[in-house]
């Protein structure tokens, strides 16, 4: 599907392709009518046919229009035109976190712990408009040279139950940070958000994953029964307070984690 030289809504004038992720496809456009730069985010096509699915892109890009933070990206409009939906975002020329990872390895503590606290600060905005992220990952989090980041796709993320953990890029990107409860089908809450987060921040202190496997079946698995491997023992620099925010935030029962993302957010300042 190249949609580059298409104008949508009369006004988005769909100029390049600047990236791919597992459920859409995104394009630089140029917003005639205010005269700026926009992302456009466009569901695959194969997502495009389940019209559940284009309800519930339609309903959460809407609801995600409504946050207002500074470090979640803004969704400026969200629509369909000859079957295809899309939604309108700030565009960033920032990087993603895993393309910091994959450049740098482990991110030093300090900005670790500022980087958490922003995603941290982000979901509580969000948990307040009762909008949970459920794919919380480095691929849906820029960051800019200043350090400040911004969380993306509030719009596309979707819940994923045991019916969906098959082999799919979107989804062996996601089973890396899924919780227990959405791989075992039980959906999700803001406790799924917490969780994804700590073992997003185990990835930022160490440089890798805690749980690997061939299949995402395999990733799922070992989230709902082993026990999350020691940050301390990979970098002894790392303060006992800050793998404790880890555990907590990674229990395998909900009951066990932080009850709120702004518990967490205290404890990471």
């Amino acid at each position: 599907m190249d949609i580059v030289g298409k104008i949508l809504a009369g006004r988005y004038e769909i100029l390049e392709k600047i990236g791919e992720g597992g459920m859409a496809l995104v394009y630089k456009a140029r917003c005639n009518l205010l005269n700026r730069y926009v992302a456009v985010k466009v569901l695959k096509p194969e997502y495009a046919k389940d019209d559940t699915f284009v309800k519930r892109f339609r309903a959460e890009a809407q609801s995600a229009a409504s946050l207002a933070h500074p470090n979640i990206v803004s969704v400026y409009d969200v629509g369909s035109e000859d079957g295809i939906n899309y939604i309108v975002m700030e565009l960033l020329e920032s990087k993603t976190l895993k393309d910091y990872i994959e450049e740098h390895g482990a991110m030093p503590n300090d900005l670790v712990l500022k980087v958490s606290a922003q995603i941290a600060s982000a979901l509580e905005a969000a948990h307040k408009a009762h909008i949970i992220h459920r794919d919380i990952k480095p691929q849906n989090i820029m960051i800019e040279d200043n350090g400040r980041i911004k969380i993306t796709d509030f719009g596309i993320a979707m819940a994923l139950n045991s019916t969906q953990l098959t082999q799919t890029n979107s989804v062996m990107g996601s089973v890396h940070y899924l919780p227990p409860e959405q791989a075992n089908g039980k959906g999700s809450t803001v406790k799924s958000d917490i969780y994804s987060l700590g073992i997003l921040m185990y990835e930022l202190l160490t440089g890798s994953v805690p749980f690997k496997g061939d299949t995402a079946v395999e990733i799922a698995l070992k989230h709902m029964k082993e026990k999350i491997p020691s940050v301390r023992k990979q970098n002894p620099t790392i303060p006992q307070s800050v793998e404790n925010i880890i555990l907590k935030a990674t229990a395998k029962n909900p009951k066990n984690r932080y009850d709120s993302v702004r518990e967490m957010y205290n404890d990471l300042q």
